[in-house]
């Protein structure tokens, strides 16, 4: 892009925001969200595991492409069964990852830039390392309920002790395991050292209070809330735990699919909990001034229930119920498809709350350069940043990263290693992550055509398409989201999509989005002119290029443009 056509859209896009209203929208509703995964952002000290400080010498880097907050993957001391999802002392840090000093410090240089910090809350389950289960074990006053135990029941046939019900973990196998020195089971709805809280015990709800009160205080500005829907568990007025139905899903009754779960997942209370923690964390803030602190929810659930989890008429909720839908789009997915997965969200969501959040990725499911291929990941990106609400984007995405094929070989190999790889920075020794011989996870190959540095030089690569997406988001047009005619989408062929963000008065946006591998011809979209403001690399247009869209409109195979009118 020359230079005067970038400086043209920079001083377009201010002109705009200052004309902007938007007061009556929350940071969090319009926010450009990014999830680090401390493991793999940057090593400071050079022994291949990425930590705190080279976090905070990376923050800039969020700052430079955009990004309103950053949620970083558990850092918490831990004994790293689960990578950090199981905590051992939710008051520190990790080892691995620095000290309490270091979180302090990336909190002042976040401050500094405009970067909030958003932390992974984990409160379904703690370690079994944790001094909570140690002392539960041993019926230490006050902890003796901390957890989920029970007898189980005798099988009349055998005489034998038998798990209190047929519930399996979501890694497989059963979800009750017996402690030999308790003489009891205990819960554990993911692995065996994970578990389960008991949040019907009202010290644990006020220790969980404690625990977000210790960060807040600290300068977070919010929690992302790890495996919401496993927080509650069903137990019927005799003390029992009831069986849950056969699925039809799998053959394999050890598997967490063989089973509806029915009585281990979205239980309402857990609801409640949503109600409890939102009110807290508005009082916090009531009380110590400051923006909104947000709660993210991490629920694979329906949308009738992450509804649920957002608020009613009497209670506030999460503010960010996340929403996985594209995440399920793979490389076959049409417009229509799009628009679908879009609906799914909009027509509950949306209709009911005003609100919206669009997930990108994350650590638990492969890139987007793998789920749609290489030459979409910019056409998803221009779409999750051009519709209204939040967008979510997993660290390396807006590069472009992909998956590297890792080899079991040992007990703490995880099959979600492959996304889990370094930051690409540079085309430099092991792409800048770290002055290492060696790093934790093997750094993709293809660092050197995709890393930081390369891709700043080159005018439609897929991060400088991500910066300029990022700045439309201060545009009238866009801020205007929550108003009656705000935006629109629609498939305008089976291949392509249309996005419209307009503030109705002077200026609007249209984007259009080719998924398909032919050239598509639109005729009549629109009487007005545009200029093209951003194109993505299979375009032949150029920035300041313009088109009548009354007269036809081409979009070459896997082609995303936006353009620009104003009065």
């Amino acid at each position: 892009m020359p230079k005067w056509a970038h400086l043209g859209l920079v001083t377009l896009l201010l002109l705009s925001a200052a004309l902007a209203g938007g007061s009556d929208i929350d940071w969090w509703e319009n926010a450009a969200l990014y999830q680090i995964y401390p493991r793999s952002f940057q090593d400071s000290d050079g022994d291949g595991i990425g930590d705190l400080k080279g976090i905070t010498s990376r923050l800039g880097y969020l700052k430079e492409i955009g990004i309103t907050a950053t949620w970083l993957s558990p850092i918490f001391t831990s004994p790293m069964s689960d990578f950090g999802y199981d905590i051992s002392n939710f008051y520190d840090i990790d080892p691995i990852f620095g000290t309490l000093s270091d979180f302090d410090a990336l909190i002042v240089e976040a401050k500094s830039l405009g970067v909030k910090i958003i932390l992974d809350f984990v409160p379904n389950h703690s370690s079994d390392e944790n001094e909570w289960f140690e002392k539960s074990v041993n019926r230490e006053e006050g902890y003796d309920d901390f957890y989920v135990w029970d007898d189980g029941k005798l099988n009349e046939a055998t005489g034998e002790r038998e798990a209190p019900s047929n519930w399996i973990s979501v890694f497989g196998g059963p979800m009750w395991t017996w402690n030999e020195k308790r003489q009891q089971y205990f819960l554990h709805q993911f692995q065996v050292k994970q578990p389960d809280l008991n949040f019907t015990n009202p010290m644990v709800r006020e220790h969980m209070l404690d625990v977000l009160k210790f960060w807040l205080d600290r300068g977070v500005d919010g929690f992302r809330i790890d495996a919401v829907p496993h927080i509650y568990e069903r137990r019927d007025a005799d003390g029992s735990y009831p069986d849950e139905p056969i699925s039809g899903w799998s053959s394999n009754p050890e598997a967490y699919d063989y089973h509806d779960h029915i009585y281990t997942k979205d239980q309402p209370a857990t609801v409640d909990l949503m109600y409890e923690w939102r009110a807290f964390l508005d009082a916090y803030r009531a009380e110590n001034g400051g923006d909104s602190r947000v709660l993210l929810a991490e629920a694979y659930s329906s949308v009738e229930t992450l509804s649920a989890y957002f608020g009613n008429s009497t209670h506030l909720g999460t503010q960010l119920p996340m929403n996985f839908q594209l995440m399920y789009l793979n490389g076959y997915s049409t417009a229509k498809d799009v628009v679908g997965s879009i609906d799914y969200w909009m027509n509950t969501m949306w209709k009911d709350h005003q609100t919206a959040n669009w997930v990108v990725g994350n650590h638990d499911n492969i890139r987007v350069a793998d789920r749609l291929g290489a030459h979409k990941v910019d056409l998803l990106n221009v779409i999750v940043n051009a519709l209204p609400g939040a967008s979510v984007t997993y660290y390396g995405e807006e590069i472009g990263m992909s998956n590297v094929d890792i080899e079991c070989t040992g007990d703490s190999c995880e099959d979600r290693d492959g996304e889990r790889t370094p930051m690409q920075w540079t085309p430099g020794q092991n792409a800048d992550f770290s002055a290492g011989e060696t790093t934790w996870l093997p750094v993709n190959p293809d660092y050197v055509r995709y890393n930081v540095q390369t891709e700043r030089g080159v005018s439609r690569s897929s991060l400088n398409i991500f910066k300029g997406l990022q700045a439309l988001k201060s545009s009238s047009a866009f801020l205007a989201f929550k108003e009656e005619g705000g935006f629109s989408y629609e498939a305008v062929t089976e291949q392509v999509l249309q996005i419209i963000r307009t503030n109705k008065i002077s200026e609007e946006y249209r984007i259009l989005v080719n998924m398909g591998n032919n050239m598509e011809i639109l005729d009549g979209l629109d009487s007005k002119t545009y200029e093209y403001v951003l194109l993505t690399a299979y375009s032949p247009r150029y920035p300041g290029n313009t088109v009548n869209l009354k007269e036809r409109i081409i979009l070459m195979p896997y082609e995303a443009v936006v353009l620009h009118w104003h009065a």
